[in-house]
């Protein structure tokens, strides 16, 4: 009786385990015909009969194939692939391609139909070239059938081979398995249709069959000399159209600062104790910084300090805000250079005021705006020529050399994603080596050259480091994809680009003369007093001295270093002099701290206070995707494929 009950049991449960296992999708056959022309070109027929239950294989399969491969000097290369056609069950089915990494994949079936469950019979016709391996006594086809990235198990596969007519194999060799595997459940025969490959036991997911024929020496004709000069182009058109590129950007772009780009010669600087011409303090910033600093702000602040020191506005230090109000004094008939006319009339003439506060920050832009403009007007292109015209063609021509490199070149997905690395990388150093060259200028204090030295072993150390950190971590991607040299072509593109942003404009005649005389104010404002004493004409200091040159001190960024000798002469010339001491121009608290912190450190603060008043602009947003895959087999072809 018990006997009885477990046979009924276990018949029921193979009952119930039957159509499960029938259910499974799975390739059936898998048989590949081959027919070997002289010439080295294959036509290949894979008919891959498959069980589609409408779990991964719903509108169709998919066939992944590889364009290249590794010769004996471990190079990538080429080669190449027409599809021909793609049948299902008999009839023409639809298909289509996309690239993945290393090869293409041909999905066959249409996004718009659905299969019916059941077996179905694919077959895939393509040619394919440049698959014989030519050595010094032998030629040979080694071919990697199904290819070993197929995701269903294949029951049974066959590779039906046919050589050229008096063409006869001298050996063979087969293996199955997995990527690297040397497992022999295979057999060979010969049939009327030629050598015959056949798996003696099924193959799992992700395990192929793959052969390989030895023939006499030139069974097959080798690639004529054209042939091999075009693979040759084709194998290595990444490093024409990339180096290419990179040569061709250095070029245009040494071409054009030599043509533009140069600065004229400078003279001996001389230290001055008036600006060049008669110029006010915002235009000696302009000229300075070749352009605005600090948005312009610091050029406002020091355009209002100089009119309240000739009287025209009174500076109101509330500590949260600053006030710029008019005095009334009678402009007459004295010439206002650029800015300073816009400021006056928003804060001129008595009554008028101009709050630099946060309740008032769009007021504070519209003005600043129009402080800028007054001045650019006037004086665009005559200290300076930015020459944006000729980056902006170095600009396009390196984008051309790029699309041309990621459409035209055989760059893998995943690489084109490592560019941003070296793009990255181009970026940083040179924004920095910018960086250090403007706060290494001639006029800087030994303190910032000693903090932009320290700054620039500390940038390269980390710079160092994580470059490291990214060649260790990707040095085996990059290897195997012996795609390493374009990571460098693309950086040095984008490198280019960056450091000829800074280099390329250049003051004309005119302003580098007022260059120099800028730099020559800028070391009288910072020369210690027993060097002023020994100039000969140099002014006396004085208050009137002090507050003369204190906005010029401002717009140079060395109010600080003015202000302490200003103090220590107040200092010798009566005792407490310095603590009594407060300017007509300035209404505000000068009660604590030194009299070069009180003055300075206002002077100073005047560009960030009215800078942090401006309404932060709205946050953007940008979003970004990546994609790749695939996978290829030993030997010629190979891949895989699955449903979809």
């Amino acid at each position: 009786m018990g006997r009885r009950f477990f046979g009924f049991c276990l018949a029921l449960l193979l009952m119930v385990a039957a159509p499960a296992a029938f259910a499974a999708e799975v390739i059936d056959s898998f048989a590949s015909e081959i027919a070997l022309e002289k010439s080295g070109a294959m036509t290949v027929t894979e008919t891959v009969t498959v069980n589609a239950e409408g779990n991964r294989i719903n509108h169709g399969i998919f066939r992944d194939f590889p364009l290249y491969f590794t010769d004996a000097g471990g190079r990538r290369r080429s080669v190449d692939f027409d599809m021909v056609s793609v049948t299902r069950d008999g009839d023409d089915e639809p298909w289509h391609t996309e690239s993945i990494s290393g090869g293409i994949r041909i999905y066959a079936g249409s996004a718009e139909v659905t299969v019916t469950p059941g077996h179905h019979r694919y077959v895939f016709t393509y040619r394919t070239n440049r698959q014989i391996r030519y050595f010094d006594d032998h030629d040979e086809l080694y071919w990697n059938v199904t290819g070993n990235g197929w995701i269903f198990p294949i029951r049974s596969a066959t590779a039906t081979v046919t050589l050229p007519p008096g063409v006869g194999a001298t050996g063979t060799i087969f293996f199955t398995g997995p990527q690297g595997a040397r497992g022999k459940n295979a057999r060979v025969s010969e049939s009327g249709a030629g050598l015959v490959f056949s798996t003696t036991a099924p193959l799992g997911p992700n395990e192929g069959l793959t052969f390989a024929i030895r023939m006499p020496k030139g069974s097959i004709d080798p690639p004529s000399a054209d042939m091999e000069s075009t693979w040759w182009l084709k194998d290595n058109r990444n490093y024409f159209i990339g180096f290419g590129g990179l040569l061709l950007v250095f070029a245009y772009y040494l071409r054009s600062w030599l043509k533009v780009g140069r600065d004229p010669a400078r003279g001996v600087v001389v230290p001055r104790w008036d600006a060049p011409d008669g110029i006010s303090p915002a235009l000696v910033n302009y000229i300075d910084n070749k352009g605005f600093s600090g948005g312009g702000w610091t050029a406002l602040a020091a355009t209002a300090l100089n009119l309240a020191v000739r009287g025209y506005v009174k500076l109101e230090d509330l500590k949260d805000s600053i006030i710029i109000r008019g005095t009334g004094k009678p402009l007459g008939k004295e010439k206002f250079q650029a800015g300073e006319a816009e400021l006056l009339k928003v804060a001129g003439g008595e009554g008028r005021t101009l709050t630099i506060d946060k309740a008032n920050g769009e007021r504070v832009k519209s003005v600043g705006q129009s402080f800028r403009s007054a001045i650019e007007r006037e004086h665009r292109g005559r200290y300076y020529n930015s020459n944006i015209g000729y980056t902006t063609g170095g600009i396009a021509l390196s984008a051309a050399a790029l699309v041309a490199l990621f459409v035209f070149g055989s760059l893998e997905p995943d690489t084109i994603v490592l560019m941003l690395i070296p793009i990255a990388i181009s970026v940083f150093i040179a924004v920095f080596i910018a960086g250090l060259v403007k706060s290494l200028h001639r006029g800087r204090s030994l303190f910032a050259k000693v903090m932009a030295i320290i700054a620039a072993a500390v940038g390269v150390f980390v710079g160092v480091g994580i470059l490291s950190i990214i060649v260790l971590t990707l040095a085996s991607s990059l290897v195997e994809l012996h795609e390493t040299p374009m990571l460098f072509a693309v950086g040095g593109i984008v490198l280019l680009n960056v450091l000829y942003v800074f280099i390329m404009g250049a003051p004309t005649r005119l302003g580098a003369r007022m260059m120099d005389g800028v730099d020559g104010l800028r070391q009288y404002l910072t020369l210690a007093e027993k060097d002023r004493m020994n100039m000969a004409g140099a002014p006396r200091m004085s208050p009137q001295h002090f507050e003369t040159l204190l906005p010029y001190a401002v717009a140079l960024g060395v109010e600080k270093p003015w202000s302490r000798t200003f103090e220590t002469w107040l200092a010798a010339a009566a005792a407490g002099t310095a603590a009594a001491y407060a300017p007509s121009w300035y209404s505000g608290d000068f009660n604590s701290g030194s009299f070069s912190d009180r003055v300075g450190g206002f002077s100073s603060s005047m560009a960030s206070t009215i800078a942090s008043t401006i309404p932060s602009p709205p946050p953007s947003s940008s979003s970004s995707g990546f994609s790749g895959g695939g996978s290829s087999g030993g030997g010629g072809g190979g891949g895989g494929g699955g449903g979809w």
